[in-house]
């Protein structure tokens, strides 16, 4: 869905965006991690030519960008940093505008734009000027407004920026179903827990570079160690000879492949499991592994 080859942009001196590889596969919700000043911004920035990259490559729906970005944006949906609207306007008001401005069929345009704005948390108050509008709802409208057309592609920039713990909930899920729709994400967040939760795809990016990109579940390995709890926990220590590797009370860490075989084992000797599980990387030790010092850190939950 999403190919770049050797993308690069600067700023003068500033090496903003540093020779990026992008590869994100149709149908997946690829999140796009790392601190702010990375360059996540810059990088969706030139896939969507808002600005032009110095050097390197992008294909988007099979289409070269910028060149052709005539026929591949209207396939794309888009919210970068904070969405833009008139203020004196309702949000119905903005999304009348946006929608008229392209090639979309005038005589369902009021139904589209109701039941977009009902899928976002919008529809009981926007009779309202975007003005009053609170740093949440203008993330809820510039996610309409990018959700309006029913995007093949799905490009947002901090998507749940200024929204409370049950609005970040809602867009979660919200996210979820467009995927299973058959849209394609591509989301940039410093939020790791969220990325976490939603994405089936992870990109991490440090001082302008691609430090690393896989399927979550991949760079999620297994680590060897079996973690559990046992009210037995002395018993157990005693039992493995040598293969505890850490504890915190009840909790053990226990050097083995297979937590049904460890189970299996504590069972047949009499002793209690409360809980047991195969311990995978974190996405936290994986991004903290790959990216380097800085004064503003990628936040961790």
């Amino acid at each position: 869905m999403i190919e770049t080859a050797g993308l690069t942009k600067r700023y003068g001196r500033v090496l903003a965006v540093d020779g990026v590889d992008l590869a994100v596969p149709e149908g997946a919700r690829y999140g796009l991690l790392g601190p702010n000043g990375s360059g996540k911004t810059t990088l969706i920035r030139m896939l969507l030519g808002l600005v032009f990259a110095t050097s390197g490559r992008i294909s988007i729906l099979g289409r070269p960008v910028p060149r052709r970005l005539h026929e591949v944006l209207p396939d794309v949906g888009a919210m970068v940093e904070g969405p833009a609207a008139y203020g004196h306007l309702s949000g119905r008001a903005n999304l009348r505008l946006i929608d008229g401005a392209g090639k979309s069929v005038r005589a369902t345009r009021r139904r589209r734009i109701e039941d977009t704005l009902e899928r976002v948390g919008l529809g009981g108050v926007d009779a309202r000027p975007v003005r009053t509008y609170s740093l949440g709802m203008r993330q809820r409208l510039g996610l309409a407004a990018a959700l309006l057309r029913a995007p093949r592609l799905l490009v947002l920039d901090e998507p749940t920026n200024g929204l409370d713990p049950q609005g970040i909930h809602e867009i979660r899920e919200l996210l979820r179903e467009v995927s299973a729709a058959g849209t394609t994400l591509l989301l940039s967040s410093h939020l790791l827990a969220e990325v976490e939760q939603l994405c089936t795809w992870v990109g991490i990016m440090d001082r302008g570079r691609l430090v690393g990109q896989d399927e979550l579940a991949a760079l999620r390995a297994p680590t060897g160690r079996v973690v559990l709890r046992s009210p037995d926990a002395e018993r157990v220590v005693a039992l493995l000879d040598g293969r505890v590797v850490d504890r915190d009370g009840d909790r053990l860490a226990v050097r083995h492949p297979d937590a049904a075989e460890l189970n299996a084992q504590l069972v047949r000797a009499g002793l209690r499991v409360a809980e047991i599980a195969t311990e995978r990387r974190t996405l936290e030790q994986v991004v903290l592994e790959r990216t380097g010092a800085g004064s503003d850190r990628v936040v961790r939950g």
